[in-house]
């Protein structure tokens, strides 16, 4: 063990322009700021290893993102091996669509075969951008700028340090997916119906924090896990950092502005902010084609979490729930165990067979001719999506067998963190906490990577959006091997 060192940066992603917001079906411009977006970076080095962890309030990592980011921190004098600088999503959806900077494509493989088979038709889209929103290829180049500078920083910044690792609780991630009597699964179903049968997967309330501390033993930084994605607002014209954005706002207002706060979304792919059992409905009507409910009751729960009223309530929950954890710190450390190994992970590609292949083509070509007759709009494309994202996978099987991934594996002290690509579900989360040997394992879903979702075999039995083929590019199988090798190099680490 030697002497810890540690440092943080941040910096502010915010537009100087509107912006194409990310994550839904539907296109939305921002007209609002809700709460400011920003990047924040962690240096840590001790026991001769070092690496620097990023938190953005973006929705996802792209790879072309992580190597821009990762080229520009180098090309500032970044000291570490940049594959050290270790990348994360808070899954916002309301935050900054991206494109390729080399080729100007944004949008995933299913949405250029959804293209193919409309071989040019109009498609009517619900906002148009302009002059006065900045486009996905600079929206990029900012957000990389942003993250290499703080990264870059954020290491120059590192100074002798304390740590405390402590747990709270705070309910704020819910099982998204609602199963039914015919063994059918929708991700966002109503619950409201006679065929309901029950949530798909549990929920994690847990809070996993890290305190870091000065030499002075002054509070620097927080590191809050949470099994959710921020994403209350995603449906909204918000600029916005959700939850994590209020919960920061109101631990800065108690313990000062340079408080530094890396939130980090654990093991997420089936959770979300919001209660299908007590369904409250949304304030204004939202465009979402998969949140459909027909016959709304009104119920006594929390606000709308679609809406700044469930943000709000739920920021508070986090917030208060950390600072009644920090009051009760009373053992930091400046030593400790620190180890950080780099994995390459070949998964197996998950599949289609060929008569699934035809029957993608024969509904895609179907939904297709009658997008063609009428109105052919993003009502159209969530119909589109699973068909073509079958389509796209049995093209890219010919020639690709497996799906490689970039896992990061930590040891600091008592706890663990572990990193992944994908929108994990919580099953697979739990698993690798239960039989971790640390006595904390933090997970860092949405890192370094985009591999989509990562359902369970459950899941997949059951279909629908977030279990589809379409989804990601790795199935049960492919899961249940990252998280035995994560096991396997976390208990290694611990037993030294």
């Amino acid at each position: 063990m030697s002497k810890l060192k540690i440092g943080f940066a941040e910096e502010s992603i915010l537009p100087g322009k509107k912006i194409s917001l990310s994550g839904q079906f539907y296109e939305r411009i921002s007209d609002v700021i809700e709460s400011p977006l920003t990047v924040t970076a962690m240096a840590l080095e001790a026991d001769g290893e070092e690496v620097i962890i990023v938190s953005a309030d973006i929705g996802e990592t792209q790879p072309y993102l992580i190597n821009l980011a990762r080229e520009k921190y180098v090309a500032l004098g970044g000291e570490l091996d940049p594959k050290k600088v270790i990348i994360g999503a808070t899954h916002t959806h309301s935050s900054h669509t991206f494109a390729n900077p080399a080729n100007n494509i944004g949008v995933t493989p299913p949405f250029l075969i959804i293209q193919e088979y409309m071989d040019g038709t109009f498609y009517e889209s619900t906002a148009e951008p302009d002059d006065t929103v900045m486009t996905p290829v600079e929206s990029t180049e900012l957000v990389t700028d942003k993250i290499a500078l703080a990264a870059f920083r954020a290491w120059k910044a590192r100074k002798n340090a304390y740590i405390a690792n402590e747990f709270g609780r705070a309910a704020v991630g819910m099982c998204r997916r609602v199963t039914y009597d015919d063994g059918s699964a929708a991700m966002w179903g109503d619950a409201n119906t006679a065929n309901f049968v029950a949530l798909e997967g549990g929920n994690d309330s847990g809070i996993e924090l890290l305190y870091v501390y000065d030499e002075d033993k002054s509070l620097i930084g927080i590191v809050p896990n949470i099994a959710c994605p921020a994403q209350i607002l995603g449906q909204r014209d918000l600029i916005s950092a959700d939850y994590w954005g209020r919960a920061k706002a109101i631990i800065r207002e108690k313990l000062g502005k340079d408080v530094f706060f890396l939130p980090l979304c654990g093991a997420a792919g089936d959770q979300c902010p919001r209660d299908l059992v007590r369904w409250v409905i949304p304030e204004t009507p939202i465009k979402d084609p998969n949140i459909k409910r027909p016959n709304p009751l009104k119920r006594k729960a929390d606000p709308s979490m679609y809406d700044v009223s469930g943000c709000t309530r739920a920021g508070k929950r986090v917030a208060n729930e950390i600072l009644s954890v920090l009051e009760e710190v009373t053992e930091l450390r400046d030593e400790a165990v620190f180890r950080h190994e780099i994995l390459s992970l070949d998964l197996p590609l998950r599949k289609v067979n060929p008569t699934e292949y035809r029957e993608a083509d024969a509904a895609l070509r179907a939904l297709a001719d009658e997008a063609k007759s009428g109105v052919y709009n993003f009502e159209n494309i969530a119909k589109m999506y699973v068909h073509a994202g079958t389509i796209n996978r049995y093209r890219e099987q010919q020639f690709k067998e497996t799906y490689n991934v970039e896992v990061h594996v930590i040891r600091l002290g008592d706890i663990a963190l572990v990193t992944c690509p994908f929108e994990l579900f919580l099953d697979y989360g739990n698993r690798l906490k239960a039989r971790s040997y640390a006595e904390q394992t933090f997970i860092m879903q949405l890192s370094c990577g985009r591999g989509g979702y990562l359902p369970t075999e459950k899941a997949e039995k059951g279909g629908h959006y977030s279990a589809y083929v379409a989804s990601g590019n790795v199935g049960h199988e492919g899961g249940d091997m990252m998280i035995r090798t994560m096991i396997d190099h976390v208990n290694r680490m611990f037993k030294e």
